[in-house]
Parts: C-alpha cells; structure tokens; sequence
C-alpha cells in the first residue's frame, strides 16, 4: 500500500494500469458483481427475517443483524465502487471519496471482527458462566455492545482519515504502508490477530466444555445402565432439550443449561454463532425421552438414544462455529500474510489484487453459510423468496391462462 513517487500526476496517481492484470480485471469485475448482488440480497434478506419472523428475534441475532449490517454497508455502498475501479483500472471518484472509501471499508471490518468476538464471548459465557452471560447479554448491556463496537471502529480508523490514499496494487483505496504507522500497525495487530485469535481461543474453549460434559453424560449413562438400577424422579429430570439432568450430572448440567436456552430462543451463530438445537426435532426428542421414563419398560435403549442425540448436537455445535471461523480465516489471512512478507512490493500486482479479492467474499458468504447450517434461517429466507416471487408466478399464471 505505498506510493513510491509523489512526484506523478494526479492522473497516474488514480491509476492501477498495468499490461499484467489487463486480462485479470475482468475475472475480478466478475467476482466483485457477483459479491455484490449475492451479499446484498443475502444480508438485506437476513435483516428482513429478523424483522419479519418472531422466532428469530432473539438476543443472539441481534449480533447476527449487527454483522449482516456492517457486510450490507460493504456490499451495497463500497464493493460497486470496487468494481468499477477495476473495470476502468483507475480510481474515479476524487481524493474525497477516496478517504470517505478507506474509512468505511476498515469501520465495516472492524465492526465485523468486534462483532464476531462478541458472539463467540456470548456462546462461552452461555456454557460456562451463564449467570454472567445474563448480566453483559441482557437487552441494555447488548445495546450498549453494539453502540460500543461502532463507536470503537470509528474512532479507531477516523484518525487515518488524512493518511488514506488510492493503493494501485490492490486498485483500491486504503491507508498508506509508512505515513500511519506504528499506529496502523497496532491497529492492524489488534483487529487482525488479537481479535481472530480471541474468536478462535473461545471456540476451543467451548468445544473443550462441550466435549468435557459429553464425557461426563456418558460416563454417568453408562454407571446407571450397569447398576441396573432406575433413577428416582426426584433425582432426574428431562429438560426442553432432551437432556437428562440430575444429582450425578454436576458438569453436564451446564451443558444442559445452555442448549435449554438455545432451545427456547432458537439462538443461531452462522457466522459466528451457533444453534445447538432445532425447534421441532428437539421437541420431539424430548417428548420421546419423556414417554421412555414413564413407560415401564427397560431404560438402557432409551438412555443410548439420548446418548446419541447429545452426541449429534455437540457435532453440530462444533461443526457450525469451526466452520464460521475457517471462513474468516481463510478470506483475509492470505492478504495479511502477503503484505507482511512482501514489504518492498516485488510480488506480481495480479497476486496482491487475487488476495485482495478473496476478501470480498466474506461480505457475502455469511448468508449462505446461515442457509445451509440453520433450520429456521433457511425457513425464512424461504419465505421471502417465496413472497418475491409471488406477483411473478400470478403474472406468468395469468399470461398462461386460456381466454
């Protein structure tokens, strides 16, 4: 990101020509329309099923909004601007919008990062300390998160706002390489490494609790099935969840806590967080749990049953946060690593723009990774979709009628 001539014009300032990323820019038009149209939809249509679908009103998509929100302001506002500079190959909107463009690419990723770090705290304080997650996480407290993660994203980047400058090598605009340092290297430090470093230190740690009280259920399951003795109803109860809790379950009751409130509120984390339960199909297993401790017959298939579920859903809880934070990852740590290793810019312009591009995509993936991985997302986007498409279908129904 460094200007090696302020001797040139302002013609060749706002240029990114180059013979060798001619035939590149096209590939990159391409990728940035398609980021573009496919995150702003997805994002606005996960605003929109939250405002619209009770079920999904709850205290954890808030932060899943406040995430959708921050990519919205990327995909809608800056990523057409992107396009356009790499089609023309050349910044061409003025010094102005070039500093208003640096500020809000890095305020959006900012507020993404803080955001991503919130939720996965939450998730932690859910299973370990859920007497603390009810005190930082109520109504006020996560108001007061959110209007905090803006407010430090903007004071964090507002001062680099006479240091921004258009970079050619990545045909955009940003910060430049020495006039703000060491403060954007702090910055960049914190953000980056700190904050993906924390979001993947709560994950381990949830899946270490996880994990922990799977152990314990099943050593406690498998101490009952052998004495072949029933429990007494005071000692065991089967919460929303299908969960077994009692005197003998001390680490799992934890566990059982949290995937009750995941239960009643529905809480997703695509993105960053994560949905433990599925409305109906927990019901039902529940209910099934419920019909197996009155029966009188036998409690060993039954209790393997529950054993099994418990299993599948800490499978999936884990499953859903080590994939959010792989495509995090995996979006922004091949720019970072680049432009640490290549500090004189000797690498190939096309290589520098390519990672540039990739982290395009986290603007826009996190819709799909909530339709694919959550039940009621998934619903709801499908009934937007289907309310889109329902004055087309009568149209092309009437078009089709005979006369």
């Amino acid at each position: 990101m460094l200007l090696n001539d302020t001797n040139h014009t302002e013609e060749d300032l706002f240029s990114c020509y180059s013979p060798s990323v001619v035939g590149y820019r096209y590939f990159a038009v391409v990728w940035g329309c398609a980021v573009t149209i496919t995150g702003t939809v997805g994002n606005l249509m996960t605003v929109l099923a939250f405002v619209l679908d009770p079920r999904l009103r709850t205290r954890f998509n808030v932060l899943i909004v406040n995430l959708a929100i921050a990519d919205l302001l990327y995909c809608t506002i800056l990523q057409p601007i992107s396009v356009d500079s790499y089609l023309h190959l050349r910044w061409r909107s003025g010094q102005l919008w070039c500093s208003i463009f640096g500020l809000l690419l890095f305020l959006s990723n900012s507020v993404s990062i803080i955001t991503l770090c919130l939720v996965a705290v939450s998730r932690f304080l859910l299973v370990a300390k859920r007497p603390v997650f009810d005190r930082v996480f109520s109504n006020h407290g996560l108001t007061l998160l959110l209007i905090s993660a803006w407010g430090l994203g903007l004071a964090s980047f507002a001062p680099l706002w006479s240091v921004y400058v258009f970079v050619p090598n990545v045909c955009t605009c940003s910060f430049h390489r020495t006039r703000g340092r060491p403060y954007t290297t702090i910055l960049l430090f914190f953000y980056f490494f700190i904050g993906l470093g924390c979001v993947g230190a709560f994950y381990l740690l949830i899946y270490k609790k996880v994990r922990n009280a799977s152990k314990a259920l099943l050593r406690y399951r498998l101490s009952r099935r052998s004495s072949k003795k029933k429990p007494a109803p005071s000692d065991q109860t089967t919460d929303d969840s299908g969960v077994e809790s009692g005197a003998a379950k001390t680490e799992s009751s934890e566990l059982s806590s949290q995937l009750e409130l995941d239960q009643n509120t529905d809480a997703v984390n695509p993105g960053k967080s994560c949905n433990p339960t599925q409305g109906s199909a927990t019901a039902k297993k529940s209910s099934s749990d419920n019909a197996a401790i009155q029966k009188p017959a036998p409690a060993a298939p039954a209790s393997q049953s529950a054993t099994s579920g418990d299993d599948g859903e800490f499978k999936r809880v884990t499953r859903m946060c080590f994939t959010v934070f792989l495509c995090f990852v995996f979006c922004f740590v091949p720019f970072l690593i680049l432009n640490i290793a290549d500090k004189n810019n000797r690498a190939p312009q096309v290589l520098h723009m390519f990672c540039a591009n990739l982290t395009w995509l986290n603007s826009c993936i996190n819709p799909v990774l909530y339709a694919v991985m959550n039940r009621q997302f998934r619903q709801a986007y499908n009934v937007l979709l289907t309310r889109a498409a329902a004055p087309l279908t009568c149209l092309w129904s009437c078009c089709r009628a005979p006369r």
